[in-house]
């Protein structure tokens, strides 16, 4: 099967996708940014939300200029870190609960279209148990990571040039 786009790939949206479980504490982190976003409402910009990412995420990348995988992070930078991601071909035994690189690297094998840039929002969580509230730390990290996005956005949106739609 091989997919492609015909609208013009420097016209297209970004892809924001909040990967987490609401129900599990910090986890919520990747939903919660896609409400607060949503509410920002942010020139061109698409979001969705799931509780892991899926091999069917592939197809929502198409004719993206730009996508931004963001979730919580049980260990590594506070608040948060930003950093780009490259698609990597995955072997392990299951075909659920893929990582940001494997959705890309399905992204290749099934269209040919260009792959957008791409990008990892990991903020930084601390508490994971079923039925928690999402905790003051990761809140405050939240709060600081979707500074930096919004900031991000809207700069580029602002740029001579860009598109509008």
């Amino acid at each position: 099967m091989s997919l492609s786009s015909d609208a013009a790939f420097a016209s297209e949206p970004v892809l924001v996708i909040g990967i987490g479980n609401p129900s599990r504490g910090d986890d919520a982190i990747g939903p919660l940014a896609i409400d607060r976003l949503a509410a920002l409402a942010l020139p061109e910009m698409e979001l969705l939300t799931d509780f892991q990412l899926q091999i069917e995420h592939a197809v929502d990348l198409l004719g993206r200029r730009e996508v931004v995988f963001i979730d919580a992070a049980a260990s590594g930078a506070e608040p948060f870190s930003f950093e780009t991601v490259a698609a990597a071909e995955e072997t392990g035994a299951l075909t659920h609960a893929l990582s940001p690189a494997a959705v890309l690297h399905a992204y290749t094998r099934v269209t040919n279209a260009p792959l957008p840039a791409a990008f990892v929002l990991a903020v930084r969580g601390y508490v994971f148990e079923l039925g928690a509230d999402l905790s003051a730390a990761a809140a405050e990290n939240l709060d600081a990571a979707l500074q930096m996005l919004a900031a991000r956005f809207t700069a580029v949106a602002s740029r001579p040039g860009a598109s509008r739609r």
